[in-house]
């Protein structure tokens, strides 16, 4: 790369880009069908800052995103201040905070932009979009899965209908390996992440039985949830898994066809999650939709969550159409450009009378123009 290229205008830092027509208002269009599904299921939205002090933004859940944060110091106050990497432990605070005395359940949603020092491998991007809903002060089946539930129909509302839900349990594989020595988790855990079998039953020593078990137990909610209740699981594991069969049983009983997986020794990303959680797909794609689960936020008070991505959703939704644009040649009246917007055009208004009016509005990316005082097409051979 030469020094020219590096002091390029348009040249941004690794992993941000500009949005550009029509994708932002697609993005645009995404988040708002989202968070109006949200809101007719009762969820109010809020609005946290961007920024936060560090001592409040890394509170409780908030630890989990310390590496990911963009930190910088408050010229006013002096004190260092952090770049949001993620909304959910904005709206923990929020919830034990500020609306500490709201009627529970409490239902909060919200949209907004993120910031990360990195990427992933399946999502490079280090700013992402997020729209998602959390639910405070329920600990039960049906609050997992009305977050379950909602955040798929508000994927339905833009067109995503074949969604497939993985189940996991965070926890339960963590309660696991307490007792098992600290200098081999590590290596169990990739084991466990990378589903191999082999090594799993060469690390896990007293527990590789009950591991691989656990690993038998992944796929289709109908054989993996028999399957993980008749292990012969710790109490404090087995508290897990029953949750999570009870939970399918309540998403079941409302959407008996929704596909379902579940994988009891998947935990990766999870940091702070206390309980069942959630990752969503459209077939055929490896990038995730959305993420959340149960976890606690304040003193200890039971809340979940999902959050969605829009950035993602758009690139795997089917395009809705966009308004088509007309022209409206200089002279035409105020009332006229109105009729015209009424009828859901966008108007694109001459600024100053053109020789060819037809040409000018196929320059401008218009496929009708108003001539004649009615909407014409524009011919195809123009274009």
């Amino acid at each position: 790369m030469n020094e020219s290229s590096l002091t390029h205008p348009a040249l941004l830092p690794a992993g941000l880009r500009d949005v550009l027509p029509p994708e932002a208002e697609l993005e645009a269009r995404s988040v708002e069908a989202i968070m109006d599904c949200f809101a007719a299921h009762g969820y109010q939205r809020v609005k946290p800052p961007l920024l936060e002090f560090e001592d409040s933004l890394f509170a409780g859940s908030g630890a989990a995103t310390s590496e990911q944060t963009f930190r910088l110091m408050d010229p006013d106050s002096q004190r260092m201040m952090g770049l949001r990497a993620d909304t959910t432990p904005q709206i923990a605070r929020l919830a034990a905070t500020r609306l500490a005395s709201a009627p529970r359940p409490l239902r909060l949603a919200y949209a907004g932009q993120c910031l990360r020092v990195r990427g992933s491998q399946l999502q490079p991007e280090r700013q992402i979009a997020q729209a998602g809903i959390e639910l405070v002060g329920h600990d039960t089946p049906e609050a997992d899965a009305e977050i379950i539930l909602t955040a798929v129909e508000a994927l339905a509302a833009i067109g995503l209908t074949s969604i497939s839900i993985d189940l996991t349990v965070p926890r339960l594989v963590l309660h696991l390996l307490e007792d098992f020595p600290a200098v081999n988790r590590p290596a169990l855990a990739r084991a466990l992440d990378r589903k191999d079998a082999a090594e799993v039953a060469e690390l896990g020593g007293p527990i590789a039985g009950l591991l691989l078990q656990l690993l038998d137990a992944t796929g289709t909610a109908e054989r993996a949830i028999p399957a993980l209740l008749a292990i012969n699981l710790p109490e404090s594991a087995r508290i897990q898994a029953v949750r999570m069969a009870e939970t399918v049983a309540v998403i079941r009983r409302q959407r008996p066809g929704l596909p379902l997986t579940a994988d009891p020794v998947e935990f990766r990303g999870y940091q702070y999650h206390t309980g069942i959680c959630m990752t969503l797909f459209a077939p055929g794609r490896q990038a995730e939709l959305g993420r959340g689960g149960r976890y606690l936020c304040g003193a200890g008070e039971p809340a979940t969550g999902i959050t969605l991505y829009p950035d993602t959703i758009v690139r795997a939704a089917p395009a809705p159409a966009l308004r088509p644009r007309i022209y409206l040649p200089f002279g035409t009246t105020p009332e006229q450009a109105t009729s015209c917007r009424a009828r859901n055009f966008a108007t694109i208004a001459g600024l100053a009378a053109h020789a060819a009016p037809r040409q000018e509005a196929t320059r401008l990316g218009c496929s009708y123009i108003y001539e004649d005082g009615a909407i014409a097409p524009l011919a195809k051979d123009l274009k």
